[in-house]
């Protein structure tokens, strides 16, 4: 089925909600009214929890505190049946995964080698998602530097993605493709035209809301990429500790005491009907009164 239909049929199907023609590709936007309630689950990295326990009793503090899934980087280092017994004891989920190649080796490199590599890495992570009971993939689609250009970065990746079709289709998982802070993809428009060019429904976006403060305002990518997004990281930026502080420094900053302006953002994300289930914080790691208060805050956010 072409994305376009697949798409407008499943939203028609689950929500009922109204549509007009937009462009290529998904083809569609959504207009809702009134805005829906999005009953998100939250979670968290695994490498966030820096407490010294077994696997199982890391899954029961995460459970204990609130949050309902962890996200392992992928090709997994812990085999997945110990996973399973630590999900199937405490059920926590595992929606999700982050291939661990994609910065080191880009699926835009030049050297076709480096590129199968990671297309092979990112095979095995669908592969696993599958096993682990999840269904998206994040994967970052490609890096520019001095030493590869532009276009040449966009050609490369682009095919790279379509060469993980066959993976995609064989699993019935999600790819994720996230914005980071790699020279590359930096408007919406950019982004969602990415997409539809490879134009399939289970390649999207894995919008980083954190990421995008640097240069531009969640809520505009989140109208723009609309039903392209399938998953959710959720972080905080501050463009005045950047400025005054150092680039990096606009991180150190708590959830909703940033820039981001949280119920635009929620609200953006209801007339989008973000259907991902999913916001997942990614920030930095630390003990359990740490994580606790990044769950109060994650659930703050998913009631505005």
């Amino acid at each position: 089925m072409e994305r376009k239909t697949f798409i407008k049929t499943a939203t028609l199907l689950a929500t009922g909600a109204t549509f007009a023609p937009v462009l290529k590709g998904y083809g569609t936007h959504i207009i809702q009214t009134p805005s829906q309630a999005l009953n998100l689950k939250i979670g968290l990295g695994f490498g966030m929890i820096k407490e010294d326990l077994s696997l199982l009793d890391k899954f029961k503090l995460v459970k204990d505190l609130g949050f309902d899934g962890i996200e392992f980087n992928s090709p997994l280092d812990i085999p997945v049946k110990e996973l399973h017994t630590a999900r199937d004891k405490t059920g926590v989920e595992l929606p999700s995964v982050v291939n661990k190649d994609h910065w080191s080796k880009p699926l835009s490199d030049p050297d076709a080698s480096v590129r199968q590599f990671t297309i092979d890495s990112v095979a095995k992570s669908l592969s696993e998602v599958k096993e682990l009971g999840g269904d998206t993939v994040l994967v970052v689609p490609g890096v520019v530097n001095e030493k590869v250009p532009y276009e040449v970065a966009y050609k490369n990746a682009l095919e790279s993605v379509r060469k993980l079709i066959p993976h995609v289709e064989k699993t019935g998982m999600k790819i994720g493709l996230e914005n980071v802070w790699n020279n590359f993809i930096l408007s919406p428009i950019e982004a969602r035209e990415f997409v539809d060019t490879i134009d399939h429904p289970l390649i999207g976006w894995y919008f980083d809301i954190g990421n995008i403060l640097r240069y531009g305002w969640p809520e505009h990518w989140i109208e723009t990429l609309n039903s392209r997004i399938v998953k959710l990281h959720a972080k905080e930026f501050s463009r005045e500790k950047m400025n005054n502080e150092g680039l990096w420094k606009g991180f150190e900053v708590d959830l909703l005491a940033g820039d981001n302006n949280w119920p635009v953002v929620m609200e953006a994300l209801r007339k989008a009907n973000y259907k991902g289930g999913w916001l997942t914080a990614e920030v930095k790691a630390g003990d359990r009164n740490h994580l606790k208060k990044i769950a109060e805050q994650l659930d703050e956010i998913r009631k505005l």
